[in-house]
């Protein structure tokens, strides 16, 4: 699978996140708002997950050779189990 640059603008904007995160606990900054900026940055991690798999599926499918015996439904149950896999 190639990653186009979407991929790694959202995965560069998380890092910056992180560091903003690890700079708030350097500060000592209130514990409420570490946590917000927390769950803000899994959340970017989850939709960058869903957007991966979701391309992948969309390419195992376009581009499926005579050799891969796997059907549609297959991939698909395939994608889900890496998005549930991923939580």
């Amino acid at each position: 699978m190639e990653y186009d640059q979407k991929v790694v603008n959202r995965l560069k904007r998380i890092e910056g996140q992180i560091k903003g995160i690890i700079k708030m606990i350097d500060e000592n900054k209130d514990c409420k708002d570490v946590i917000t900026q927390l769950s803000a940055s899994r959340s970017a991690i989850d939709r960058t997950i869903g957007v991966i798999v979701s391309t992948n599926l969309i390419e195992c499918i376009q581009n499926r050779d005579e050799h891969d015996q796997r059907t549609e439904e297959e991939l698909v149950q395939e994608a889900v189990n890496l998005l549930v896999k991923s939580r």
